[in-house]
């Protein structure tokens, strides 16, 4: 048994999850929607194998380093936690149906990083050598993960809030009758940007920290770290607006989604499209 092997039964799980949460919007059996919660689960638990053995085919092959050097490994990481956020989500809050918009992120991570990736074990560059790579890497995408979350929810008020403003009887009864209510919706939302929103600034303290260490300096206005900065002042006046002028609703949702495309764009257009100090990380 190896990870790669582990990891595409994840993504196959994944699939059937999000196929399970579509059928459960389709035919509002809470059934499905208990399948699809439970499947998820199962992903994130063969997934947290995967994640433990291929660390251990690391040091087999000599190299022994934590598996979130490259974006294979990064990628794979991003879609662990944001499952393990939904599941949080998913067992405290109980609405099953974030699922069907939350679930298709992590699944999409996968099947890129399965089906278009080197999923080889390398050697660490020597920058990367040092535990500041585990203390950014977990910080910065368990934020991630939270805005992913938020973006999901925030896509789930903005239907809503376009269906019922075209049919008044939408949230008697029907598919918007599965949604949580709109308050609800707007406050999971908040809810989730407050989880990020720390551990974002978390992960650019240890990765200053971190560069300090590798190169000398603190900061270099590396596109990487430009770009986190900017994600960063997003969900703070995300959370400046909604604090002290009360921006609530549509306004909230939009800047939500606005800001994971940022993250995205960070996390991925950085490295793919833009040079940098973090070239050689692939996405961290």
């Amino acid at each position: 048994m190896t990870s790669s092997l582990l990891f595409n039964i994840t993504t196959f799980t994944y699939l059937i999850s999000m196929l399970a949460f579509f059928a459960f919007l389709a035919s509002q059996n809470k059934s499905l929607g208990l399948a699809g919660s439970f499947t998820a689960y199962a992903g994130l638990a063969v997934q947290t194998v995967a994640i433990g053995l291929r660390w251990k085919e690391s040091y087999d092959l000599g190299v022994g380093h934590a598996p979130m050097s490259n974006l294979y490994e990064s990628i794979v990481f991003f879609s662990w936690t944001i499952v393990l956020l939904f599941a949080y989500i998913d067992i405290r809050y109980k609405y099953r149906i974030v699922g069907a918009f939350v679930v298709p992120f992590a699944l999409l991570g996968m099947a890129w990083a399965q089906l278009g990736m080197s999923t080889g074990i390398e050697p660490l560059v020597p920058a990367l050598q040092s535990n500041w790579l585990l203390y950014h890497v977990i910080t910065c995408f368990l934020g991630y993960a939270a805005f992913a979350v938020a973006c999901g929810i925030s896509i789930m008020y903005l239907i809503k809030t376009a269906v019922e403003a075209t049919d008044s009887s939408a949230q008697a009864g029907g598919l918007m009758s599965m949604f949580p209510p709109l308050k609800v919706l707007d406050d999971l939302n908040y809810r989730a940007i407050m989880i990020g929103f720390p551990l974002l600034t978390l992960g650019i303290i240890t990765g200053a920290a971190w560069a300090n260490y590798a190169w000398g300096t603190y900061w270099s206005w590396d596109p990487k770290e430009t770009w986190s900065l900017i994600v960063w002042f997003v969900y703070a006046a995300f959370l400046h607006a909604r604090i002290t002028k009360g921006w609530v609703g549509k306004r909230a949702a939009w800047l939500s989604v606005i800001g994971f495309a940022a993250t995205i764009f960070c996390y991925l257009g950085v490295n793919l499209f833009l040079s940098g100090l973090h070239s050689y990380g692939g996405g961290k």
